[in-house]
Parts: structure tokens; sequence; C-alpha cells
């Protein structure tokens, strides 16, 4: 007897994160010499947000990857200046960055219909350039896409950042009990009753020398960047990611995850961070929670336990420490309560600093104001 198995293979490559396209102006329409016209402009080619898209939908609807605006139409005798050309838009999601082959931003798209212009069209021909139209603007540009969520869950290979975010939102990802399962992000959002959404991002599992670009280091990195606060989840036992690498407590864990975002880039360390500790569930959970968050509180008692080089040289302060166990859902709706709270302590603080800004900008005015005004008044009044 013959047995015929079916294997399932989990599909990881669709999902695209960093797009390379060719931008291409509209070329100008031509003057009419005798009778001055002036040829129409080419068209402009825009980066466009718009909901519901993705970078592989462009990918696989334009595979040659090459946009060119409409030529401007030519100047003649039933109209002298001539009809501009055709805009191109590109459509492409919220939540992504552009910038030319050698890094440099050109512009953010950080919410739907925004727009950034990515290839000039040439200007018609006329009188100034011989009637002839100018060259137009073409070239190579990236579309970096960076998630854009509430809160970003940072954590070592199976720290339990799946299971947990299966738990707070509607997000189904794969989940196992083994490392490196999430290999691509996954957003969910927290439901409240009374309508209140949070978005929350499952990101591929941190390694030691992610900030070198080891492991998913950069793809994981610049995804924390798009997001308002930062919910650490560790492993209350402490981790081992193989056999080659040393164990490591859940206190370690927090300082070499604090350290990576700190190499990478030290801005993530003013985000407002939160500490899930998981996996409640297990024998001697307790005594070890209360071993950590000591730890926490005099950081500088324990530097002794690190390599030198691997110490942060800030202590991040956790706004919360919510005890929690993905397996049995314990402290789930007090890690959902911390969470919002924490966003809402937030946006209070930022209204207030923008208020703040307000008022100085309109005090800086004011004073601007008055000082004309009195120079106004000790050198023109005089001489009337």
């Amino acid at each position: 007897m013959v047995w015929c198995s079916r294997v399932l293979h989990r599909k990881y490559g669709n999902f695209v994160d960093n797009l390379r396209v060719y931008v291409r102006g509209g070329s100008g329409g031509m003057g009419l010499p005798r009778l001055g016209g002036q040829g129409g402009k080419g068209g402009d080619v825009w980066v466009v947000a718009k909901d519901g898209m993705t970078l592989k939908k462009i990918k696989d609807k334009y595979p040659q990857k090459r946009f060119v605006a409409g030529v401007g139409k030519n100047s003649g005798i039933r109209a002298l200046k001539g009809d501009k050309g055709q805009d191109c838009e590109v459509y492409a999601p919220a939540g992504i960055s552009v910038t030319t082959d050698d890094g440099k931003v050109i512009g953010e798209l950080n919410q739907d219909g925004e727009r950034v212009l990515v290839g000039q069209g040439g200007c018609g021909g006329s009188f100034a350039t011989g009637f002839l139209p100018k060259k137009v603007q073409a070239r190579q540009i990236r579309l970096d896409l960076k998630l854009i969520a509430d809160v970003g869950l940072v954590g070592f290979p199976n720290a339990g950042k799946s299971s947990l975010l299966s738990l707070l939102s509607h997000a189904r990802p794969q989940i196992a009990s083994y490392p490196f399962t999430t290999l691509r992000p996954e957003i969910g959002k927290i439901m409240f009753e009374d309508y209140k959404q949070i978005s929350v991002a499952d990101l591929p599992g941190l390694i030691e020398g992610a900030h070198v670009n080891r492991g998913m280091g950069h793809k994981f990195l610049k995804h924390v960047e798009r997001t308002k606060q930062l919910l650490f989840v560790v492993d209350v036992n402490g981790f081992q990611l193989s056999y080659k690498t040393p164990f490591r407590t859940a206190f370690e864990a927090v300082q070499l995850l604090t350290k990576e975002l700190e190499l990478y880039k030290e801005e993530l360390m003013s985000k407002p961070a939160l500490l899930a500790v998981n996996k409640m569930d297990l024998p001697d959970a307790e005594e070890k929670l209360k071993e950590l968050v000591e730890q926490l509180q005099h950081p500088q008692d324990f530097v002794h336990l690190f390599p030198e080089g691997v110490v942060p040289r800030c202590t991040l302060h956790f706004n919360h420490i919510v005890p929690v166990s993905a397996s049995s859902g314990y402290g789930i709706q007090e890690l959902k309560k911390c969470i919002r709270n924490s966003l809402d302590e937030q946006a209070t603080s930022q209204n207030e600093e923008d208020h703040r800004e307000k008022l100085q900008e309109l005090h800086k005015m004011k004073r601007t104001t008055e000082k004309s005004c009195r120079n106004f008044t000790a050198q023109v009044l005089p001489k009337l």
C-alpha cells in the first residue's frame, strides 16, 4: 500500500517592503516660431497614497516597473499654447518613504491622499528656449515601506509575540513553538467597546547584532521607526536562540533589545515603551517576575552580568510592566487597558506640546509686529 501525503508550505515571499521603479516626466510640446506659440508642459509623475494598496500590487500590475507621464501638446495655429501632458499617478500604500537610489529622501506618505512629486515634466518650447522643449526629469526611485502602527511588538524569536497579537486583536499570524515563525510583519487591531481602535504590529524577531543587519536586522528595525510606542515582549524564563548562543534571562533580554534599538537609531529610545512579561503560567514564574522587576528598578547593580559593549547607554523606562500568558489569556485585558492609557497619555502630552509651540509662535509674531510698529513710528512718522 502506498500512502500519499500533501505537504503544506507557508509562503513568506509575497511580502514586498521595498520597490525600485523608473519614473520619467513627460516631454514638453514644441513651440511655434512664426507666431511665438508656446508648447504645453509635459505631465508629471506622482506617487499617491491610497488605502488598500501594497507594494506587491504595484509589482504585479506593472512588472516593468516603469512610469512615464504624458507628452505636452505642440503649439499650433488654433491653440498657440499647447495643452499640458497627462500626469501619471502611481498609487502606493500609506506609510512609505520615497527616496532616490543614493538614499536622498524625496518625501513621505503617511496617510491616504498624500502625494509626492517624483518625476517633473519638461517645459514646452517657447521664445526663451528657441521653441524647443526643455529636458525632462527621469530617474530611479525607491518606495520603502515602513509600517505605521500605534504599537510595535519588540522581542527575540519565540517570545510569544504572535500568540499575544492573536489574543489582543483579530489578526491570525503564524504561531509555532520554534523561533522565526514570523518572517513578515502582521498588523492587528485592538477593538474597544467605545469603538476605539488601536493598531498593533507584530514584527519579525530580533537577534543579537540586528543593528548591523544580522538576521532580518534593518528590515525589522525600520518598521519600529513608524510606531508610536513600543511593546517589549520577553519570556519570563529567559531564552536561548540556539545551542550555539548563550542563555539569556528576561532581564538580559530587555537590555539586549534596548541596546539593539539604541545602536540602530538612538532616537528610538525616546519612544514610550511598555513591557509584557509572557508565559506567566509556567512554574516559578511569580518569583522570576519579582526578580525581573527588581533588576529593572536598579539596572546599574547588574551591569556586571553583561559583556563589555552590550550594556545600553540609556536606561529605558517602561510606562507599564504587565505579566501575561498568551497561552491561557491571563493579563490580556489588563494589557489592553495599559496600552490604551499609555497612548492616551502620549496624545495628551503631544497636544499640550503643540499648544505651547503655537503660543510661542504667536508671541514671536506679536513681538515682531510690535517691533515693526515701533520702527515705523520712530523712522517714518517724523518725516511726515
